[in-house]
C-alpha cells in the first residue's frame, strides 16, 4: 500500500528536499505541497493524504492552527489524516500543544533522512512518534510548567483497571511495548490489547495522546 503524503512548509527548498527524498521511496507518494498552513489545510482536504508533514513556525497560519484544522473538521468533513509536525527546536511549545490536538509527534528538521522515512512510515501505520528521547522530554519540560488537572482527567482513569494503569504509566515514560512486556512479564501481544484498550477507554488518538493525558492527569510527574 502507498502512503499519500502532503508537505506544509514555508521554506521552498525543504519543501523540495523533503518531496525527492520520500518520492523516491516505493512505498511512498507526494501528493502535495503548499507554503502555509491555510494552504496546506485547502490541499490535505483535495487530496485526503494519510500523511501531513507540518512545520510549526509559518506565515499566514501556522503549524498549530492548521493541524487544529485538520485534526477537528468541522460537520461534513471526514478525513483527518495523521500529523507530523516538523521543527527547528528540540522544545517547543506550539509541538506540545499540537500533541494534544492529536498530532502523531514531532521530528527535527535537521534529523537523517532515513529518521524522516521511518517517521512517515510509523505515523502512517497509526503509531505515534514517540520514540526519540527529545519527545519525552518536550511533553515532561511542559507538563511541569502546568499544574495536573485533578479534576476531568484524573477522574477519567478510573475507568481503567489496575494493569492498564500500569501500561499507561509505562507508555507515558516512553516505553515501548517490548519493553512494557519486559516490566510486567506478559506477552507484547497482550500489552498491544491493553494499549488499545486504555486508548478507547479515555478516547484518545494515539499513544502521543495517551503519553500527555498521563502527565495532565498527574498520573505521571515529570523527572520519575
Amino acid at each position: 500500500m502507498t502512503t499519500r503524503v502532503v508537505i506544509v512548509d514555508d521554506q521552498a527548498m525543504v519543501r523540495a528536499g523533503f518531496a525527492a527524498l520520500l518520492a523516491a521511496q516505493a512505498d511512498i507518494d507526494v501528493v502535495g505541497e503548499a507554503p502555509d498552513g491555510a494552504q496546506g489545510v485547502e490541499l490535505s482536504r483535495r487530496t485526503r493524504p494519510e500523511v501531513v508533514l507540518m512545520d510549526v513556525r509559518m506565515p499566514e497560519m501556522d503549524g498549530l492552527e492548521a493541524a487544529r484544522r485538520l485534526l477537528s473538521p468541522p460537520p461534513g468533513v471526514t478525513h483527518r489524516p495523521r500529523v507530523l509536525m516538523l521543527t527547528t527546536f528540540d522544545v517547543d511549545d506550539y509541538v506540545y500543544e499540537a500533541l494534544r490536538a492529536g498530532a502523531s509527534g514531532f521530528l527535527l528538521k535537521d534529523a537523517p533522512p532515513a529518521d524522516l522515512i521511518a517517521a512517515v512510515r510509523v505515523v502512517a501505520s497509526g503509531d505515534a512518534l514517540l520514540a526519540p528521547s527529545v519527545t519525552r522530554r518536550l511533553i515532561a519540560d511542559f507538563a511541569r510548567q502546568r499544574p495536573a488537572a485533578r479534576g476531568k482527567p484524573a477522574l477519567r482513569l478510573k475507568a481503567l483497571t489496575e494493569r492498564e494503569t500500569e501500561v499507561l504509566t509505562l507508555v507515558a515514560r516512553g516505553r515501548s511495548n517490548t519493553e512494557i512486556a519486559q516490566t510486567l512479564v506478559l506477552a507484547e501481544q497482550t500489552v498491544k490489547t491493553h494499549v488499545s484498550r486504555v486508548l478507547t477507554k479515555l478516547d484518545l488518538r494515539d499513544r502521543a495522546q495517551a503519553v500527555v493525558f498521563a502527565y495532565e492527569s498527574g498520573l505521571v510527574a515529570p523527572g520519575e
